[in-house]
């Protein structure tokens, strides 16, 4: 499994695993209460995307064949995903913490406008999953940047074209 043309693949197989990982880690926090992103769609996604990327990367290590172009095709969904997921979730969360201290500021007899603005916190859970997503996207994109074994053409002085 180890072979020496293919050690390179336990990047993306670390790289699958900490995707998986992140979508079970704090993505909100607001005020003590921390949201994981397991419930959402959007974890759901990302932990099947890492959990295909480990499996391509181990598969890929044991079979000596190479699968950089889905691994970059992993890895641009799972960073678009992170990315989204960075902008929306955290002002989803504010706006439904809002909400709910409305709701319970109603109940209790006191003005809706009273209620003070809930600030949310990005959780480890969406920065592992962006970090993750990167290094599957640079991995993948090691097969479209290819070093040029000559980076010129010699021209043959002999031409009479």
């Amino acid at each position: 499994m180890f072979r020496p043309g293919m050690r390179g693949y336990l990047v993306p197989l670390a790289a699958g695993v900490a995707l998986t990982t992140s979508a079970f880690l704090p993505w909100v926090i607001i005020g003590e209460y921390s949201r994981r992103g397991v419930p959402d769609v959007w974890a759901l996604w990302l932990a099947g995307l890492g959990a295909l990327a480990a499996v391509l990367a181990t598969l890929s290590m044991i079979t000596r064949k190479n699968s950089r172009h889905p691994l970059l095709v992993i890895g641009l969904f799972s960073l678009g995903i992170t990315f989204l997921a960075w902008r929306i979730v955290p002002r989803s969360a504010e706006q439904g913490a809002r909400t709910w201290a409305q709701a319970v500021a109603i109940a209790d007899g006191v003005p809706a406008s009273a209620v003070q603005d809930a600030h949310a916190i990005v959780g480890s859970g969406i920065y592992v999953g962006l970090a993750a997503a990167a290094v599957l996207v640079a991995f993948g994109l090691t097969i479209v940047v290819k070093r040029a074994s000559q980076p010129y053409i010699a021209i043959d002085p002999d031409d009479d074209v």
